[in-house]
């Protein structure tokens, strides 16, 4: 099955090329630190608003902070807000959305009325009234991104949990007296993975530009710990003077929703081939009782 799904993905070579792309922004959040001398906190008081060079690959900003140290920490920094909050909002909604279609009856209009009433409140306000107060705390900032995030993805989790419900291995495990979560675990939620597994691709590039968004509008991580959105946001206003400060934070951002973006492609064409080519008749990939079709 694993190796299928490789023979699928790697068909467009547009998603490989995403992936390559997305593992180098990853090594050189990692490791792109070690290449030079200068933290991301360190002033350079010779060398105030240079341009890009020999000694500041990226040149500095005006506090004498070196550009290229400022920029990785940036990417590690919305990396790690991007990939938690995935994984946290793809989590609760498949639990949410599965528990409640399996159960039905009053847990599924209590979830349901949860889900519903998340979804008209005001998120984006909470989001940044939550950021101002903390601080630009980015561990703040994760929970409250989780905490609005997971309501699209669990109602589309819920609407295809109810028509798995009914399928014949679903019943076979309830009649063999199999516990509900195991149920749910072993029986529903694997037959959801194409779609968790694309959304949480897409849910990375959805944190980082809201992220981007908050801290562009000063609501987000705040000095002295940096983003890709704050050093945007402290670079847009000398765009003419000092347009690396601007350039260099974009490209990094620009690179990493395109890697994103072109892997959650080639994803969705190695989970479900049929949605990229009607015409073939290959069928998808199903996941039941457990193993594999």
């Amino acid at each position: 099955m694993k190796s299928l799904m490789w023979q699928r993905f790697s068909r467009r070579r547009s998603a490989v090329a995403g992936l390559m792309l997305f593992v180098a922004l990853v090594v050189f959040a990692l490791f792109g630190g070690l290449l030079t001398r200068y933290s991301y906190t360190d002033t350079d008081f010779l060398a105030i608003g240079f341009p890009p060079g020999r000694g500041h690959w990226f040149g500095t900003n005006d506090a004498g902070n070196d550009l290229y140290a400022q920029v990785v920490q940036g990417l590690q920094r919305s990396l790690v807000i991007a990939l938690a909050v995935a994984i946290g909002t793809t989590m609760i909604a498949a639990v949410a959305g599965s528990f409640a279609a399996f159960f039905g009856g009053w847990v599924e209009k209590a979830t349901l009325g949860v889900i519903y009433l998340l979804l008209v409140v005001p998120s984006f306000l909470i989001l940044a009234l939550t950021a101002n107060a903390t601080g630009g705390d980015w561990r703040w900032i994760i929970v409250a991104l989780i905490v609005f995030g997971w309501m699209m993805l669990a109602r589309v989790v819920h609407s295809m949990a109810v028509s798995l419900r009914e399928r014949e291995f679903v019943l076979a495990a309830r009649y063999m007296g199999e516990r509900p979560v195991t149920i749910i675990a072993r029986h529903i939620i694997p037959n959801l993975s194409s779609l968790l597994v694309i959304n949480f691709a897409l849910g990375v590039v959805g944190t980082v530009l809201t992220e981007t968004g908050l801290s562009f509008l000063g609501l987000g991580v705040k000095i002295p710990d940096v983003s890709l959105g704050s050093l945007l946001q402290a670079g847009v206003g000398t765009i003419v003077a000092s347009p690396w400060l601007f350039y260099f934070p974009a490209g990094a951002l620009t690179l990493l929703t395109v890697s994103m973006t072109l892997m959650a492609d080639g994803l969705r064409d190695a989970l479900d081939p049929n949605a990229a080519n009607p015409t073939v008749a290959e069928p998808a990939l199903t996941v039941e009782s457990g193993g594999t079709q």
